[in-house]
């Protein structure tokens, strides 16, 4: 059940209006995501109109949360709250700006006892925008 339905979207996530990052829900399995946003003006991390790394950092968090919401959501569970636990290799190649969607895929190259450890690749309009690894960590 692939959506692109922002509210059903939100429901897998634990953030909440105004700070929600992800809006689409475009492929799933187990070891990948692949999620999407589209900026608008409204957004909090909008400035002078691009869409600033902090931004794009928790978009890519936030792709992360909804791996494991839908996943929680395919075995009747509710999301879980999570946190960055770190950040590597993060590069920003540019800023998108309003009006562009932002697609990130993401690999997960581990997941242990809540631990995610993941690659994010960020693209927009076809190019690669921004890359990183996260861990993540759920709440216990």
């Amino acid at each position: 059940m692939i959506s692109s339905d922002a509210e059903f979207v939100e429901s897998l996530i634990p953030q909440k209006k105004p700070f929600v990052m992800v809006d689409e829900l475009l492929s799933f399995s187990e070891a990948h995501l692949t999620s999407a946003l589209m900026v608008n003006e409204e957004n909090l991390l909008v400035e002078n109109g691009y869409f600033q790394a902090s931004g794009i950092l928790e978009h890519q968090a936030q792709s992360v949360a909804l791996h494991s919401g839908y996943a929680g959501f395919l075995m009747k569970q509710a999301p879980v709250e999570g946190y960055i636990g770190s950040v590597k290799h993060f590069e920003v190649i540019f800023l998108p700006i309003v009006g562009e969607k932002l697609i990130s895929d993401v690999e997960i190259l581990s997941s242990v006892s809540g631990i995610s450890m993941v690659k994010v690749t960020t693209k927009t309009n076809g190019e690669i925008m921004a890359t990183g690894e996260i861990m993540t960590v759920l709440k216990s």
